[in-house]
């Protein structure tokens, strides 16, 4: 998996525009009455598609950047106070539960120019549960129907149909079909 480094003192005025843009409707997300059609058009913009026509939902609290870096299946649930660096992208696939105060990092900083960010995809992968306060490191991949106990902090791939769980993260136990 390539690393991508982004040097954000570089950015465009076209870029940073976006990047407004994005904070803006993320601070109206919010702050509107969930499960109304402003709340859900919102979300729409945010992310680009109809996250509610798919049967998913988003949960107010959401915070982060690079929502446009965000894929989001069918049926995927987000809970309250999800936090999203989404720079090296952000891919969860279908049926896919992200529990409350999870946090998905695909960006980190350079050790020694901590302005370059270093970016690396997080794909949560169909039917997988992030626990409620996990958080889930750039470059990693939750494998199908995984689950991530709560707490746990996820610095490399997790199989698919295993528990993880601890900091960092270990295997705990495959999960009997």
């Amino acid at each position: 998996m390539q690393e991508e480094r982004v040097d954000p003192r570089l950015s465009t005025a076209e870029e940073l525009a976006e990047g407004v843009c994005q904070a803006q409707t993320l601070f109206k997300l919010n702050h509107t009455m969930p499960y109304t059609d402003e709340y859900n058009a919102l979300a729409k913009e945010l992310f680009g598609h109809d996250v509610f026509a798919d049967g998913g939902f988003v949960m107010p609290g959401l915070t982060g950047v690079c929502f446009d870096r965000v894929r989001l299946g069918k049926g995927v649930m987000i809970m309250n106070n999800c936090l999203m660096m989404a720079r090296g992208g952000i891919t969860i696939d279908d049926g896919a539960m992200i529990a409350a105060n999870a946090q998905l990092i695909s960006n980190n900083h350079d050790l020694h120019d901590r302005m370059i960010l270093t970016c690396k995809p997080v794909h949560i992968c169909e039917n997988a549960w992030i626990g409620a306060g996990a958080t889930i490191l750039p470059g990693v991949t939750i494998g199908k129907n995984a689950v991530v106990a709560a707490g746990a902090a996820v610095t490399k791939d997790v199989a698919e149909n295993t528990i993880v769980g601890g900091n960092p993260a270990k295997f705990i136990k495959n999960i009997e079909k």
